[in-house]
């Protein structure tokens, strides 16, 4: 593992300077050129149909970027067609990063993963919010519809290779840390807050049961 490196504010390149060392990379590969089809085939709508977690990149209308994890069980991301894919928005806090960007911007980018796959999936295109009875319906899990879903017309889609993660070895656990390592996240926002013991084991408590009882509806 990388030793870490001391406090340091590292030099930065101005513009002039960003846009040489940029141009002093290689030419693209032909295949990496071609490989983005713009189009959902088969061997994407199957990877999409099989994978349980996704990351959605959204931004404002000032371009201030929002990235957040989708996780759902498999077949719960919906390929409608070759060139539409779309998202359950299941219950969360409320915080509605990535619908309030939608809103000021639809430009939408995802990235889907399969564990024990290496390869991952990346789409890119404009994205608008459906109350469909139909598609909720079809996106409901242990019986519960989501509020809305994440409706995508797709401009880019490829296969990503694998390298990222075989450098992260992300299926293998090799670098998968015990349980303890971090407080709770109810614990380490107190922290952050600077909330009473009282406080930080009331929001314990409540991530908790959301996280039992909260995964497919909201808490009551």
């Amino acid at each position: 593992m990388p030793d870490a490196l001391p406090p340091l504010s590292p030099a930065l390149l101005d513009a002039d300077a960003a846009r040489a060392l940029v141009a002093s990379y290689g030419e693209v590969s032909s295949l990496a050129k071609a490989k983005d089809i713009g189009r959902i085939d088969a061997h994407m709508r199957r990877f999409i149909s099989l994978a349980p977690i996704c990351f959605v990149a959204t931004a404002d209308a000032e371009g201030r970027q929002d990235v957040t994890p989708r996780g759902d069980p498999p077949g719960s991301f919906k390929v409608l067609d070759e060139s539409t894919v779309a998202i359950a928005d299941r219950p969360g806090n409320n915080r509605l990063d990535t619908l309030r960007n939608l809103l000021e911007n639809p430009e939408i980018a995802l990235i889907f993963l399969l564990p024990g796959t290496n390869e991952t999936v990346r789409l890119a295109g404009t994205a608008r919010l459906s109350t469909d009875p139909t598609l909720l319906s079809a996106m409901a899990v242990q019986g519960k519809e989501p509020r809305c879903a994440i409706v995508v017309s797709v401009r880019q889609a490829y296969l990503h290779c694998a390298k990222a993660l075989l450098r992260s070895r992300l299926w293998t656990g090799d670098y998968a840390q015990p349980k303890g390592t971090f407080p709770s996240i109810a614990r380490m926002i107190g922290d952050q807050l600077g909330l009473s013991e009282t406080d930080k084991a009331t929001g314990e408590a409540r991530v908790e049961r959301a996280y039992r009882d909260g995964l497919w509806e909201p808490l009551k």
